[in-house]
């Protein structure tokens, strides 16, 4: 158990913890991160993934059953990777949901903490820094400054990105 720092008192461990993820290397650190404070805190753990629908001009373009085609086939495909997940952690004795959802990251994160009274969300970042950040915005920044809970994410080491590039040239 932690210790709190002014009472000595034995903090409650999280009961809740939503794990976000888009399948990028740079949620792997932060899925064995919810891994092990799931296992060690015997925790109900929900990974989620969302996704971007189009928008309404890239809908209005398509006739509606290629939308709907599309969106199954995203659907279909987290969900499957979402299942690869849950199941390894079911391996570990954990409680574990998979969620996928269609829209914005950050808001779809925000919502599913609420639904599930999450104590904890773990994410990944990137580490975009300058000009890239100022474009593609964070969703980690945003679901830090409105969650109702603590937020806790794990940036991609810049060096296994290095190293994993160094490998495969040569």
């Amino acid at each position: 158990m932690l210790e709190d720092i002014q009472g000595g008192k034995s903090m409650k461990p999280y009961e809740r913890i939503v794990m976000a993820t888009d399948f990028s290397e740079a949620s792997l650190p932060a899925w064995k991160r919810a891994l092990a404070m799931a296992k060690k805190n015997r925790t109900a753990l929900f990974v989620i993934h969302a996704y971007e629908p189009p928008n309404v001009l890239q809908a209005a373009a398509v006739a509606p059953f290629v939308y709907e085609e599309w969106n199954q086939k995203v659907r279909a495909s987290a969900s499957r990777k979402l299942d690869l997940l849950v199941g390894e952690a079911q391996k570990a004795g954990l409680h574990a949901t998979g969620i996928v959802e269609a829209g914005n990251a950050d808001e779809v994160i925000l919502k599913a903490a609420e639904d599930f009274q999450a104590d904890l969300i773990i994410m990944g970042t990137h580490g975009r820094k300058g000009i890239s950040r100022i474009f593609s915005g964070s969703v980690a920044s945003k679901v830090i400054a409105a969650a109702p809970c603590a937020v806790l994410t794990i940036r991609l080491a810049e060096e296994s990105t290095f190293e994993k590039t160094l490998a495969t040239s040569a």
